[in-house]
């Protein structure tokens, strides 16, 4: 036999067995049984905590945090509440991101306005800031084999995840953009673009633009008792580099209830429902 025979033959077997092994892998990818989130009538509340805020991830870019000359104290404590103020100290934010929020707060701190975020008044959260949610009221997966709803029972904002198919080729910017997903073992993988520039990334009001990305990454912990999500926040017009930010929840058990965000809308602090004037029937 020729050298060259022999050659062919041993490409041959290398290729065979690759293309076994992977055969075999994406059988087994496909016969994994998901992570289940969801169960009868269970929610997920924030472990830190009712606030929409975020924990670092050890090693990564973290989130921006509170100002220490301003510290945060929430409602319930028996003392005076305040807003959250931004440490802008934070060396990954661009200028004309910084210089937004230093306006921002100087008229907060001047009590020229309130430091709420628009969800306060029902605008839609988008993502990332929708990752804070789960505090006092849950948030609830509805998983199909082709499509994830996380359900926030605030205010009924609702994020569909497409699973298993890719981007969209030509995305109009909206509220919540276009989320895909995929499951990695006992991972749930989340990937979002096509984001307007009307939302906020975290309680903070720190703002970004049309550029953002969003990569998620939710799995459950102490045996479906807990669960954590992990998101990088890409933007390179807002942020020099992608920050990670971590969100922990516990499982809650309680009946369904409706929960209108729309009611006594008269009162919506800084950000303003429209009304119709004239009805639409």
């Amino acid at each position: 036999m020729s050298p060259f025979g022999f050659e062919q033959r041993i490409l041959g077997a290398a290729m065979a067995v690759g293309f076994v092994a992977a055969t075999a892998a994406a059988m087994a990818q496909q016969t994994t049984t998901p992570p289940d989130f969801s169960s009868n009538l269970a929610g997920w509340v924030g472990l830190n905590g009712g606030g929409p805020f975020y924990e670092p991830v050890p090693g990564r870019v973290p989130p921006v945090v509170s100002d220490p000359a301003h510290p945060f104290t929430p409602n319930g404590v028996g003392k005076q509440p305040t807003f959250r103020i931004a440490d802008l100290s934070n060396p990954n934010l661009k200028p004309w991101v910084k210089e937004h929020m230093r306006k921002d707060i100087d008229e907060v701190l001047a009590g020229k306005k309130s430091a709420f975020t628009p969800q306060s008044s029902c605008v839609p959260a988008g993502v990332p800031f929708f990752m804070g949610y789960g505090g006092p009221d849950p948030l609830v997966f509805l998983q199909t084999p082709k499509e994830v709803w996380i359900l926030w029972r605030e205010d009924n904002q609702v994020r569909r995840i497409y699973m298993d198919v890719p981007h969209s080729a030509n995305l109009k910017p909206s509220w919540y953009g276009e989320s895909v997903g995929h499951y990695e073992g006992d991972t749930l993988v989340v990937d979002t673009i096509g984001l307007n520039d009307k939302t906020v990334v975290d309680v903070y009001r720190t703002p970004h633009t049309e550029k953002l990305h969003v990569v998620e990454r939710w799995r459950m912990l102490d045996n479906g008792k807990a669960m954590e999500v992990v998101f990088t926040v890409e933007d390179p017009d807002a942020f020099y580099q992608p920050w990670v930010g971590m969100r922990r929840y516990r499982r809650v058990q309680q009946e369904p209830y409706e929960k209108i965000c729309a009611e006594n809308n008269t009162n919506l602090f800084d950000y303003h429902m429209p009304t119709a004037g004239i009805p639409d029937f």
